[in-house]
């Protein structure tokens, strides 16, 4: 990474604005998961233990650009409290004068939580003013929010401009150092597997592992395009019938780049999402009133087998409708596999890390990344706005 860490920075007696990825379900007032808290604590503790003092800001849901009740993070600082077993202070807005009045009067190890930036417009506008507020708060701006990082916001981007310094914090840069591992140093043989419903979404994915994978393994919903392109039935599937000629145009291309694109052998179909009745055929023998909705046990066996040969795998996606029990079988069964390979591996956020999680064996991963968004567009080969404007090192 040769962006400024959070570890190269003297800290003491240093206003520290840490941007976090606080977005966590809250149910009647109480967090049901913790995970993302939890995830920042490393670089939270760095600051408190080397003499700053912390400002963090964070957004949580999609209030609209207006204060909503149920929005607040209130609740977060009460659990951040509790798991670092000391008082993080909360203020009711994040910039205003009452908020300047708490920022200057913490002492070395305080923290203090902002309000949800969301309740400003300004701050998805990424508005220069707003970013200039948020920033007159600070000696030094940390972003340790990479699910955050591919949005230009004033609190992940605009910042930058008005602070002298601006650096990761430990979890955006083992985000950032894991994914850059998958695109430029990774170990053949490279097999990654992209599921979900829509080619449209995961293109430039498929395009950028073109040029650096040996394999690509499809599944979810995505695969009956490429069937449809190749002339062969798909039943009720779904079928994104504007992007046929662009999944054969894939097709060609990684045959012309000698890279294996696989598609499912046998597959789970029932009438509909709603069904409860199901029953396993060859994709070639999809009945017509009938839509794929998981990959069937021998595509499980061949993507297994390819697996288990890699020495370097990134997933994004699901392989089926993984949200019904009864329809996970087959993305269950490829997360053990990547578990039980002894691959360099990457989970690219979103649906795949849900399901790697409730399979139980996120332990046997290398890299559960924590944004969906940002690490599909990272691992496209695009540049993100939360990343670019660090300070590069040997500049602070």
């Amino acid at each position: 990474m040769n962006k400024l860490s959070i570890s190269d920075l003297d800290l003491t007696g240093k206003c520290v604005f840490m941007r976090v990825d606080f977005n966590v379900p809250i149910s009647d007032g109480k967090i049901t998961d913790d995970t993302r808290i939890k995830a920042s604590l490393p670089s939270i503790k760095y600051v408190i233990e080397n003499g700053g003092m912390l400002i963090l800001a964070s957004h949580l849901g999609r209030p609209k650009g207006k204060p909503e009740p149920k929005y607040t993070l209130k609740p977060v600082a009460a659990r951040l409290s509790e798991l670092l077993g000391k008082t993080v202070q909360f203020a009711n807005d994040c910039i205003g004068p009452e908020v300047q009045k708490s920022a200057s009067s913490l002492k070395n190890g305080d923290v203090l939580l902002l309000e949800n930036l969301r309740f400003h417009a300004e701050e998805e506008k990424n508005d220069p003013a707003f970013a200039k507020e948020l920033a007159s708060l600070c000696d030094i701006y940390v972003n340790d929010a990479f699910g955050t990082a591919h949005r230009a916001h004033a609190s992940t981007a605009g910042i930058a401009k008005y602070v002298k310094l601006a650096a990761a914090g430990f979890l955006m840069q083992k985000e950032i150092e894991s994914l850059s591992h998958a695109l430029t140093k990774a170990e053949k043989p490279y097999v990654s597997i992209v599921g979900g419903a829509k080619i449209s979404d995961k293109i430039e994915l498929i395009d950028n592992f073109m040029n650096i994978a040996n394999t690509i393994l499809i599944g979810g919903a995505m695969a009956y395009t490429f069937f449809r392109a190749k002339g062969v039935p798909t039943g009720k599937s779904l079928v994104e019938e504007d992007k046929i000629d662009l999944a054969r145009e894939l097709m060609n291309k990684a045959a012309q780049k000698k890279v294996d694109l696989e598609l499912p052998v046998d597959h789970v179909v029932g009438r509909s999402l709603d069904s409860t009745e199901f029953q396993t055929v060859p994709i070639s023998a999809t009945p017509a009133d009938m839509m794929g909705l998981d990959i069937g046990p021998e595509t499980v066996k061949r993507y297994s087998a390819l697996i288990r040969s890699a020495k370097t795998i990134v997933w994004n996606g699901p392989m089926g409708v993984f949200e019904n029990p009864k329809l996970a079988v087959g993305t269950f069964a490829i997360a053990k596999a990547v578990a039980e390979s002894s691959a360099f591996s990457i989970i690219g956020g979103g649906d795949s890390a849900a399901a790697v999680i409730q399979a139980g064996v996120e332990s046997r991963i290398t890299h559960i990344s924590t944004g969906g968004g940002a690490s599909l567009e990272f691992l496209s080969g695009q540049q993100l706005p939360g990343v670019e404007v660090l300070t590069d090192k040997g500049k602070a």
